[in-house]
């Protein structure tokens, strides 16, 4: 019908009797925008009503009762016009995704290349942004939560080792030990190839990295 009124949920009617005025929103980060107050004619009808109806009784307050009713319709005529404009200013600032059909600013919230809301299709470069801001917070909780003694480890600390358990007495180690705490055996040094130079294991017959004997 030519009569039709198209609308959306994103919008508030701020009209009074005064004069009309409305306000959208984006359904994403609702910022918006709102139409310059209206004083249309109607608040100058309603005034010369208000007064005929104020001054006149009896028959005539009768016909005034008649005039208001005429004048809220009138009002709610002149309503659906200054809405039907407001939306037709308003709508190139917003458009409607193809995929959620949530209504988004183009300013702020429309992924022009991708042709979608940036709900639907968020921008990669603030995706990756956010995820490694993300990811220095967790290695920070990490950190703070980590005992003083784990925190002065090194990659030289990993790479070489860390030993479990003594390999002369069998007792479990709590930290990065160079002694053992049950017998004093010494964790760290160790013994080396003679052939290559390179670290032994513990109790190792032979040279991981050469193959030769140990002695």
């Amino acid at each position: 019908m030519a009569g039709d009124i198209e609308f959306t949920n994103n919008y508030k009617d701020l009209s009074t009797e005064n004069g009309f005025q409305f306000e959208f929103t984006c359904n994403r980060c609702g910022n918006g925008y709102r139409t310059e107050f209206d004083t249309s004619g109607i608040s100058v009808a309603t005034s010369v009503l208000d007064s005929a109806g104020g001054l006149l009784g009896g028959f005539f307050g009768q016909a005034a009762n008649v005039a208001q009713r005429a004048k809220s319709a009138a009002w709610e005529k002149g309503s659906d016009k200054a809405f039907r404009e407001a939306t037709q200013q308003i709508r190139p600032k917003f458009v409607q995704c193809p995929r959620c059909s949530a209504w988004m600013c183009r300013e702020q919230c429309w992924n022009e290349k991708k042709g979608l809301c940036k709900q639907c299709a968020p921008d990669l470069g603030v995706e990756m942004a956010a995820a490694q801001a993300d990811k220095s917070v967790e290695e920070v909780w990490a950190h703070a939560k980590m005992s003083a003694e784990d925190k002065h480890l090194t990659e030289k600390d990993w790479r070489e080792g860390i030993v479990a358990s003594c390999p002369a007495c069998g007792a479990p180690q709590a930290t990065n030990a160079k002694f053992c705490a049950a017998c004093g055996t010494d964790l760290k040094t160790g013994k080396h190839c003679a052939q290559c130079g390179a670290k032994l294991q513990p109790e190792a017959k032979f040279c991981a990295e050469c193959g030769a004997k140990a002695g």
